[in-house]
This record gives structure tokens, sequence and C-alpha cells, in this order.
């Protein structure tokens, strides 16, 4: 059993941070053992985020594919960051990158990649792609599962 003492969300009422920086990505203990590293997959398809310049809301559906060493993200706290963005003005690029950042600050992984892939914001999709190297030698990748714009429904 894992020891959950030190996690302050789960499990509690906690209100929705007012900014990405106040999140707190809390963690806990992974054993990866033998052979080839597990691929954990967090899939955030109503992310939504403040235009910096309008304060007009942007949508995206968010991918995160990591390859945890010895810490894994706790699901509650990952849903409260995600959800502190929707105060939050930043193109598409800091946003997407600063969810990747984040998430390796916390957790140190073998390995992360992240995609956002943005609704349209006057006419142009915008996708963005960040990772922080090559993947883990036998490591199981899935596609991310989200096709090239068309309508993204």
């Amino acid at each position: 059993m894992i020891d959950t003492k030190t996690l302050t969300q789960l499990g509690a009422h906690v209100e929705t941070p007012q900014s990405p920086e106040a999140a707190v990505l809390e963690t806990v203990p992974f054993a990866r053992g033998d052979g080839p590293p597990a691929i954990v997959r967090f899939t955030c398809p109503e992310f939504t985020s403040l235009c910096p310049v309008t304060g007009q809301p942007d949508f995206a559906h968010i991918v995160m594919d990591y390859a945890p060493d010895t810490l894994l993200v706790e699901s509650k706290s990952l849903k409260l960051f995600m959800t502190s963005f929707r105060n939050h003005g930043a193109f598409h690029e800091e946003c997407t990158v600063m969810i990747g950042r984040r998430i390796v600050a916390a957790t140190k992984p073998l390995w992360l990649r992240i995609g956002g892939y943005w609704y349209p914001r006057g006419g142009i999709p915008i996708d963005v792609f960040w990772q922080t190297g090559a993947p883990p030698e036998g490591a199981w990748l899935p596609d991310t599962g989200v096709a090239p714009y068309r309508g993204r429904g």
C-alpha cells in the first residue's frame, strides 16, 4: 500500500488554483521493475486557457506520454494544474511547453512528450509538440490518437 500521508489534494476538497504557477503537482512512488519502461498517458480533451492579447478562451486537446522512473504524477493534482490554465493568458506554445516542463520538474521521468492540438484561432489550428529527448529503448509508444485537423471532432 502506498503511503498517501504526504498528499494534500487527493481525498480532500481543494479549490482550483488561481494560476498554473500556484498549482502543486504532487507525486507518488513508482517501482519501475525489470524490462522496458512503462509509458503513462494523460489525455485532456477539453483543455482551456486564455488568449494573452484578447482574453478570449482557447481550446486544445492535450496528450501527455511519459516514462516514469521513480515517481508518478498524482492525477488529481494534475487535473487541478490543468484546470488552473482556465484563467491563464498565454500563447499555445507557452501553455503546451509549460505543462511538459512542470511534469518533468515534478517527476524527473526517463522521458516525456506532449502534444497540444489547439483548435483554430483566426482560422488556423496550431499544434505544439515538445519532448525531453529520444524515447526509451524498448518502450511501446502508441499513436497519440489525435487526427490532423478536420474539425477535431
